[in-house]
């Protein structure tokens, strides 16, 4: 299967924010449209058409956790992620999960003659290798799981 039967089917909304925008701006438009991940375009020059990274909820994450709170009054391009791996709409699905697995992202912009025509999110990715398919685990198998637990010590 290729990128661009999947965008045929999800679409090719693609939410994004410039890259002179707030830390906090991103993070809630990526709440607001329940989404891990945003496109940060560049704003000069190109007219906020150009691709210059991704911004993740680990991005975020690791900027808070790093910065603490006052991170977020920080442009998104501080913290995206670059230079931006991307896919084309002729790519196969399995390309696409290899270039997720060798920069250990979930999210890749698709990107046709250099325009942003849609995101793919690892999600995208393994309902289509999936094709819907979806196997009913009864609740009575959860209750036999045993979980450990390490102390600071292990």
């Amino acid at each position: 299967m290729r990128v661009e039967q999947i965008l045929r089917k999800k679409g090719t909304k693609v939410v994004t924010v410039r890259m002179n925008e707030s830390l906090q701006t991103a993070a809630q438009l990526m709440r607001r449209e329940n989404i891990g991940a945003v496109v940060v375009k560049d704003v000069c020059g190109t007219e906020g058409e150009v691709v210059v990274g991704m911004l993740s909820e680990r991005d975020i994450l690791r900027a808070v956790a790093d910065r603490g709170a006052s991170a977020l009054a920080l442009p998104a391009s501080v913290f995206m992620s670059r230079p931006v791996i991307s896919c084309g709409p002729g790519d196969t699905l399995d390309a696409v999960q290899a270039l997720m697995d060798e920069h250990h992202i979930r999210h890749v912009p698709v990107l046709d003659e250099h325009t942003l025509i849609g995101v793919l999110s690892i999600r995208d990715v393994l309902g289509a290798e999936l094709g819907g398919a979806r196997e009913t685990v009864p609740l009575s198998s959860w209750r036999s799981v045993r979980v450990s637990t390490l102390g600071a010590s292990s």
